[in-house]
């Protein structure tokens, strides 16, 4: 069900009731409105939630420049990050003390594998977050275009339902989190 990013605005333009485009590079005020709002939607969706298919690690390069304060060393984010979610060293991706300033990591690890939330690309989007991300479209793109608030407040609870159903299911596609550096399931023994 994975589209294009006019694709996923022609169904919210539908469900407003508003003319679907083809492409975002049309005239219309249609596709001037998802061009300006799209972009902004979508990675605002996706860096709301870890979605594991839009979660990656990455071991980071390491700047020549030091950070002023605080940390000792600055590390080069990737590309395409939204958000990260852990930093650790090594082996692991996660029990880093760290801070994002100015684009970049800072840390006091001599090297870095970051866990991060990417914009992954529309034909990459999994069918709940598609529909997640056309009800948000659909809420966001209704002012705009139709200048009804009371549809636009019902469009976001609508949105706000359907991006919860679809957390749910990605939260179902992995191994739920154990509990770990606890001290009471540590005297347990785990």
């Amino acid at each position: 069900m994975a589209q294009s990013a006019a694709a996923l605005c022609a169904r919210a333009l539908i469900t407003l009731g508003a003319r679907p485009i083809a492409s975002l590079d049309e005239t219309g005020t249609e596709a001037m409105v998802c061009r300006r709002l799209y972009p902004g939607i979508r990675d605002a969706l996706l860096s709301a939630h870890p979605w594991s298919f839009a979660t990656a690690q990455a071991r980071l390069p390491r700047l020549n420049a030091e950070p002023a304060a605080d940390f000792r060393y600055a590390y080069q984010l990737p590309h395409d990050f939204l958000r990260a979610l852990s930093a650790g060293d090594g082996g692991s991706g996660r029990g880093l003390a760290y801070r994002i300033a100015a684009g970049r990591l800072h840390t006091d690890a001599e090297a870095v594998v970051l866990t991060y939330v990417f914009r992954a690309h529309e034909q990459d989007f999994p069918p709940f977050f598609d529909g997640a991300l056309t009800a948000r479209l659909a809420a966001d793109l209704c002012l705009p275009l139709t200048e009804s608030t009371s549809r636009a407040e019902a469009l976001a609870r609508l949105a706000e339902d359907t991006s919860r159903r679809a957390r749910h299911v990605d939260a179902q596609q992995d191994t739920p989190p154990r509990v770990r550096d606890f001290p009471l399931v540590e005297v347990r023994g785990a």
